[in-house]
């Protein structure tokens, strides 16, 4: 992914108002993110724990989602797997994220869903730059890294088309 700025950002979001883009945190640390080796953009609203963020590039184009998340924790014992990186986590290292579709179907109060790295860190846990801790894992695979971040990049493309549609 490419680096973005602030302004490309907010403009990027598809389900939420430009009010609402205009207003929500974004990252302070934008030039010191690893954008060569993300496959998007995500981050947790620090004063709102059960919102996040989620920015990447399709066809040259940024488009950003606003989630929500359970902000209730379960316990240590029960592991979960990231639909998008296939890393697990104990606890609550995945989360089933939601997000508002776009259009009036998002007016209408309807939202789709995909299990998450909690911490939205999928493009380092997929190259081996972050590991998960604790019982957490990612498993071993026969496909390269390319294939992988390929099939990565096709799951986030198949939520994002959930939430346009």
């Amino acid at each position: 992914m490419k680096a973005a700025s602030e302004q490309d950002i907010r403009a990027s979001f598809i389900n939420c108002t430009k009010g609402e883009a205009k207003r929500l945190p974004v990252p302070r640390d934008l030039a010191d993110r690893p954008w060569n080796d993300l496959d998007f953009l995500g981050w947790t609203d620090l004063s709102a724990p059960d919102r996040s963020y989620l920015v990447t590039a399709r066809d040259g184009v940024l488009v950003g989602l606003t989630l929500r998340y359970p902000s209730q924790r379960r316990g240590l014992v029960r592991r979960s797997m990231c639909s998008l990186c296939l890393t697990t986590h104990p606890g609550d290292g995945v989360s089933l994220m939601v997000a508002r579709k776009a259009g009036p179907a998002g007016r209408e109060g309807n939202s789709v869903g995909i299990y998450l790295c909690t911490d939205l860190a999928c493009s380092l846990y997929l190259r081996g730059l972050r590991t998960a801790t604790g019982m957490g894992a990612r498993l071993h695979e026969s496909l390269t890294l390319e294939q992988q971040i390929e099939r990565t990049q096709g799951k986030l493309y198949d939520f994002l088309d959930a939430v346009a549609a």
